[in-house]
């Protein structure tokens, strides 16, 4: 009797709008089981807190995974001014408390101001940034004290949409457009120390990842009852510069071979088949375009 052969699941990503609560390695179990598949990861990390979109890479589009984590992201913010917290956020126990009652809206968006722009950021206590191979929320939950270092980060934007007084409390509703690596957490730590009153973040929806916004995300609830993968071809064709090459250059790329540098950027670049079918994501070097992942052999 002949086994029952079983259809690989479609590589490509999926676009979640992630729920309030669940860790992005919990999405990640939950898709699993969605997609039929153990080989799924995901593009940067959410916090538990946090909303919104989490790019998952189902089967050989887990191989894309590590250069989409490094795009730019957008979120929407609301930071509490006059109340410290020492996870920087609405789950931590609160450490400190200042009244922010006289802190004017001219103060706020001055502090914002200079936190716009390329910016050194020390990395919250508790985030998963390891220190001698341990992560430093481990550390920290343990009663040791974490010191991380400043690191080069980006704001590009960093938009105020409300300011709302509530007694010795502001709340500070944002929109910020960041560089991989910036922690929102942070920003609402350092705008409160700006301020003299402590701050921390209430509130935080992850509306863009690279070219992959809200508007493609959907539920588990919706994933579980018709689960829309991206494409690979369609996923890079959307994240990266896209060259397209000859057959005797596409037999070149797929047994890994170097290309001639086509001039287009310093990062990732998805090579395509005079067909359209996705070959790999080479990266320029001088005079050559070198293999970062081959997808077909």
């Amino acid at each position: 009797m002949s086994r029952e052969t079983r259809t690989p699941p479609e590589s490509g990503l999926v676009v979640v709008d992630k729920p309030a609560g669940w860790t992005s390695h919990d999405v990640v179990g939950k898709m699993r089981g969605i997609a039929g598949t153990r080989k799924v990861g995901h593009a940067g990390t959410l916090d538990p807190m946090a909303t919104g979109v989490l790019v998952i890479g189902v089967e050989k589009a887990t191989r894309l995974l590590g250069h989409l984590a490094l795009t730019e992201k957008v979120y929407e913010a609301t930071m509490r001014l006059g109340v410290s917290t020492n996870t920087d956020d609405a789950e931590g126990e609160v450490v400190a408390v200042s009244s922010a009652h006289e802190v004017a809206a001219d103060a706020v968006l001055a502090g914002i101001k200079a936190l716009t722009g390329p910016i050194m950021q020390v990395p919250p206590q508790v985030s998963a940034i390891k220190i001698n191979g341990e992560r430093a929320y481990k550390r920290a939950r343990a009663g040791e004290e974490v010191e991380l270092a400043a690191r080069p980060v980006t704001v590009h934007g960093f938009e105020v949409t409300a300011i709302r007084h509530s007694g010795d409390v502001v709340d500070v509703d944002a929109t910020v457009r960041c560089s991989s690596g910036t922690y929102i957490r942070s920003l609402a730590r350092d705008l409160g120390a700006g301020l003299g009153v402590g701050g921390h973040l209430t509130y935080l929806r992850r509306t863009r990842v690279g070219p992959y916004e809200i508007g493609l995300a959907r539920t588990l609830d919706e994933l579980r009852a018709d689960c829309v993968i991206l494409p690979m071809a369609d996923a890079v064709a959307a994240a990266f510069p896209r060259r397209d090459v000859t057959e005797d250059e596409a037999r070149l790329v797929a047994h890994g071979g170097r290309l001639p540098a086509a001039g287009l950027g310093p990062g990732p670049v998805g090579v395509f088949a005079p067909d359209g079918t996705l070959l790999a994501l080479v990266e320029e070097h001088g005079q050559a375009a070198k293999p970062l992942a081959v997808f077909v052999s």
